[in-house]
């Protein structure tokens, strides 16, 4: 028999419903199914049984060491009831034997534990002579307990100055708090005081056991009976079951696991190595990688691909606006240079034009400022396309040959020396130093025209931002010349440039040197 049409789009459309869903839905799907039988098993049959049989232990428990504790409680009570009255006695009548004897016939009953009645002076006048674990005093008919590793001691205060002590040993306390009946083996203490005597040591313990315990206040100076027992154990049952858990736990992790990685790791993976080997200009094909199960992922590849074509096409408009930027810069470049070259031109025509010396120097001082305005952009402009920032040591190199070549003539023995360390300095910082260098080096030779220049630059210690930027001559040591100038011509100026540059010009007039600190970009 073939099979129908409408069988066949009933197959598809549970198919075509689950390859819809979401694959969060689809994970949480296949964990439900596959934790299921877990959640029965553990809820019919391990928490059930586990919780009834710890339910009966309790109370087992509780009713053993009521028992204890009950037992314990009225012989201790008995006991100091017996001691404070007999040392009431002897206070009294240190001599009165009957009340010594009754006494030792108290605790005749309880194998192992000892009395002793002492007076003020602490000399015994009634039982046994032996170390009491302390010696602080005591009210009178205050009962303070003390636990050791042997046993318990009580000691009860008089009414002039004597005690009663007395001392259990810890297999005589053990015997005293034993359940009667049949009873599960168990563990017993006492504690009091932040100490704790162990009557009894719960046998058998294990790793994997679990311990029951019930505290009871004897009502006697803080001391505690605790008893214990162990839960309830592990059986065969109880293994078997541990283990289908885990089994079951295991295989629904690995079952997850396969399908997340089928539906999501898988084409993830395939989907990252697409994008991964993605080039500028290339728009992503997805298909190429196979068919993508998970309907997020499609969603997700689809959109990287128009992401990709989109990033094609403004790529190719950017580097189409960008070429035309250039071209405009160069354009923008070549106008500034030729301007300033024509400036330079006619500012040389009309010095050599220039009938007096007073002239010829004043076009000769205008030019070098022209020229340092040139340095500048030419550096900035070569330095342009790698945006690193402009060279200082190779713009002060050009400049200072720039100021030499245009000397006037009786400034022959002019000397500049130069020492700088490489460093990078945005344009605007460039500019404001080629001017102060400038007009500093036209103060020096307006005082001095053969004066000895030195220019240095250094890295200021601790700081990548900043360096010393120094100018030295002795033309520029204090003089009446030198203040004149300063006062009506360069002063101003230079003040000005050092604003601009943000610093402190600093001016040594002893041994004739500026200085400032100039931000830097770094070190090329």
């Amino acid at each position: 028999m073939g099979i129908t049409d409408d069988e066949t789009r009933a197959r598809i459309r549970p198919a075509a419903a689950l390859g819809a869903m979401p694959t969060g839905a689809k994970v949480f799907l296949y964990l439900i199914l596959c934790l299921l039988p877990l959640a029965l098993i553990a809820l019919f049959t391990t928490l059930q049984s586990t919780r009834n049989a710890d339910s009966e232990a309790r109370t087992r428990l509780r009713a053993a060491a009521g028992e204890s504790s009950s037992v314990l409680h009225d012989v201790l009570v008995n006991h100091i009831s017996q001691l404070s009255n007999a040392l009431e006695t002897l206070e009294a009548d240190p001599h009165d034997a009957p009340a010594c004897t009754r006494l030792a016939g108290t605790f005749a009953t309880t194998a192992g534990a000892r009395f002793a009645v002492t007076d003020s002076s602490g000399k015994v006048i009634c039982g046994q002579n032996f170390k009491a674990a302390s010696k602080a005093p005591l009210q009178p008919r205050q009962v303070r307990s003390t636990l050791d590793d042997d046993g318990m001691t009580l000691r009860i205060g008089g009414r002039t100055g004597g005690t009663a002590t007395a001392f259990y040993p810890t297999a005589a306390l053990a015997t005293i708090a034993q359940p009667s009946g049949f009873v599960p083996e168990y563990g017993a203490a006492l504690t009091g005081h932040g100490d704790k005597l162990v009557l009894r040591k719960l046998e058998g313990v294990g790793p994997l056991d679990r311990r029951e315990t019930v505290p009871n206040d004897l009502g006697l100076d803080g001391v505690q009976l605790e008893m214990s027992m162990l839960g309830t154990p592990i059986t065969s049952p109880m293994i078997i079951n541990t283990v289908v858990l885990v089994l079951m736990w295991l295989a629904a992790a690995g079952i997850s696991w396969l399908v997340v990685d089928i539906l999501l790791i898988r084409p993830l993976r395939r989907l990252r190595a697409s994008v991964g080997a993605y080039q500028p200009g290339e728009v992503l094909d997805i298909k190429r990688f196979g068919d993508m199960p998970a309907a997020e992922i499609r969603e997700l590849g689809d959109t990287f691909r128009e992401i990709s074509r989109t990033v094609k096409e403004h790529e190719a408009d950017l580097a189409e606006g960008l070429l035309r930027q250039t071209k405009l810069t160069r354009e923008v470049h070549h106008r500034v240079k030729n301007n300033l070259q024509v400036i330079a031109s006619l500012i040389n025509f009309h010095a050599r034009s220039a009938k007096s010396e007073e002239a010829s120097e004043a076009y000769a001082s205008i030019q070098r400022r022209v020229d340092a305005l040139a340095v500048v952009h030419r550096h900035h402009y070569a330095e342009l396309e790698e945006n690193r920032g402009l060279d200082l040591r190779s713009v002060i190199g050009e400049l200072a040959a720039n100021i030499r070549a245009t000397a006037p003539e009786r400034a022959q023995g002019l000397s500049v020396t130069l020492e700088l360390t490489p460093v990078l300095v945005n344009q605007d910082v460039a500019i404001a130093i080629a001017f102060l260098l400038t007009e500093i080096v036209e103060l020096a030779m307006s005082c001095n025209p053969a004066a000895q220049i030195r220019i240095s630059i250094k890295l200021i210690d601790d700081d990548d931002t900043k360096a010393l930027l120094r100018v030295t001559s002795p033309a520029l040591v204090e003089s009446p010349a030198l203040e004149t100038l300063v006062e009506n011509r360069y002063g101003r100026v230079i003040g000005g440039l050092a604003r601009q540059l943000r610093t402190k010009l600093h001016h040594d007039p002893l041994t004739g040197a500026y200085e400032a600190a100039i931000a830097i970009t770094g070190r090329p």
